[in-house]
């Protein structure tokens, strides 16, 4: 349980890396403002104000941007001492040790395959809302979770006097088995396309706060009266509903728009200068990012009353609400969404096959996760299965619940990440490191409090599904990871054949 790859062996592993060292700071702080903005800022922000924070969510922003912040100066340490490409779950097979590396890998599928599912219900909601738009409709029970009230303009979709119940969400299971698919046969995604698809989400999101802040500027006092009075709504005595209580609600759930931060991390072996850039990119996307979100939610509780924004697609009913002489840009908002979500759930679900390639290839997974087809060049029978599990959960699954599983399985990954950098500087005193967090220890262990705090935020029901979930994972790591860890019979990974050119700037891909 405690065996452990070397220091040695990763620091090895880097300096005979093959990857280019062709990224400078700005390079990496933009790869992480890509990465980070579009699944949480297009997708939660509404039901995290609808039902727990209202226009206070802005300081829900805020908590989860400094809980984030304790996580990723550990992760800008860590990046800078071991300048790997698999992140975190390198770091803890490095450092804490076989088991803790398993558990963190089960983590990363709560945090990269539900967060595509997560992502996918959101891409649903935008799709259903552009085709309206248009004249083109689909069933409404074909548009949301099984069992849940369809909701249209805040408010429960009625046909002839009785509530639409949603059966099964078509399009966002759609999304995820087309997605799947193309990953199968193979994507090239080169950086021009890449860099549009960044350019469009945050040209979507400025023109937003422009247009949208134009607004509101020009009849600031009667919506501060209408929707922003209080700020902080009382609470209504439930956990977590209002009051300061549901700020805290709230953080963990818009803690989902700052996963991606952490991808910075996974460019390690390919910055010019890891040591200075690898800190500047984490930090600096977070900040960034922060801001953009803070004005996001603003200009969308000042322009909807909060108690409408329970939906998939929030900044669509706010764009909506503009009035129709803006019909046009409300089109193009949307349009911009999803361009931007089908990128966001594409590299996610890269992401999570590639954590699973890696782990059977260290053999705590059954090898045919690792197996590569012959043509295509890519492990297809592990993208297959990912792909029809996200689609499944987008598919059957309530958001808020699929956001909640997410946002706890990222805390808990977080909090270890915190966890190695104590550990390494306990057990690996001399070794060098380029950046150092500040006020060591007392940093990291705000950093895991305060994860676990926002963790004992979120509904029990989820708590329940967390606990077993991890000890069906326990049990499969007894039951065939131990008996076939390639580190316990004193093997080398194998080698990684060539998996195409599609970059993984969500990382944990092959050690």
């Amino acid at each position: 349980m405690m065996a452990r790859k070397s220091v040695a062996q990763v620091q090895r592993e880097t300096a005979t890396s093959e990857l280019k060292r062709t990224l400078g700071k700005w390079n990496l702080l933009l790869l992480g403002v890509g990465c980070i903005i579009g699944a949480g800022i297009f997708v939660r922000t509404g039901s995290a104000a609808a039902l727990h924070a209202g226009p206070a969510v802005l300081l829900s922003f805020v908590v989860a941007g400094i809980v984030c912040a304790f996580a990723g100066l550990c992760y800008a340490e860590l990046s800078s001492t071991l300048p790997v490409s698999g992140s975190a779950y390198t770091y803890s097979y490095t450092t804490l040790g076989e088991f803790v590396a398993w558990i963190m890998g089960s983590l990363l599928l709560l945090e990269y395959g539900l967060a595509a599912s997560v992502v996918a219900v959101g891409w649903g909601g935008y799709v259903v809302s552009l085709l309206g738009d248009v004249g083109l409709a689909i069933p409404p029970a074909l548009t949301g979770a099984s069992g849940y009230a369809i909701v249209r303009d805040g408010a429960p979709l009625v046909v002839d006097g009785t509530p639409v119940i949603g059966i099964f969400n078509l399009p966002a299971f759609l999304i995820c088995v087309t997605l799947s698919i193309l990953l199968v046969v193979g994507v090239s995604e080169s950086a021009k396309v890449n860099n549009a698809i960044v350019a469009i989400k945050v040209s979507v999101i400025v023109a937003f706060i422009v247009i949208g802040g134009y607004m509101v500027l020009s009849n600031l006092p009667t919506l501060t009266a209408a929707n922003w009075t209080p700020f902080i709504p009382e609470p209504t005595g439930k956990p977590g509903e209002f009051g300061w209580g549901g700020i805290m609600r709230a953080a963990s759930i818009v803690f989902f728009a700052y996963i991606g931060f952490e991808a910075v991390s996974t460019a390690g072996q390919e910055a010019k200068n890891p040591q200075k850039d690898m800190p500047f990119g984490i930090i600096g996307s977070l900040v960034v990012c922060t801001v953009l979100y803070m004005l996001v939610a603003s200009v969308m509780t000042l322009i909807v009353n909060y108690k409408g924004l329970n939906v998939p697609d929030p900044v669509a009913v706010a764009v909506d609400s503009f009035g129709p002489q803006w019909a046009w840009f409300a089109k193009l908002i949307k349009v911009g969404a999803i361009i931007g979500l089908t990128s966001v759930v594409l590299v996610l679900m890269y992401g999570q096959t590639r954590i699973f390639y890696t782990m059977a290839r260290d053999g705590l997974l059954p090898r045919v996760f690792a197996t590569v087809h012959p043509k295509f060049q890519t492990p297809w029978i592990n993208t297959l299965v990912v792909g029809l599990v996200t689609a499944c959960a987008a598919g059957f699954f309530d958001i808020n619940t699929l956001g909640d599983m997410t946002s706890v399985g990222t805390l808990a990954a977080f909090g270890i990440v915190c966890l190695t950098v104590i550990w390494l500087r306990v057990s690996e005193p001399g070794l060098a490191r380029g950046f150092k967090v500040p006020l060591y220890p007392v940093l990291p262990v705000l950093g895991i409090l305060s994860c676990a705090y926002l963790i004992t935020t979120v509904e029990w029901r989820v708590l329940m599904f967390f606990v077993w979930f991890m000890l069906g994972a326990i049990i499969v790591y007894f039951c065939f990871g131990i008996w076939n860890s390639r580190l316990q019979h004193g093997d080398d990974t194998i080698p990684a054949p060539d998996m195409g050119e599609f970059p993984a700037p969500v990382g944990h891909q092959e050690q």
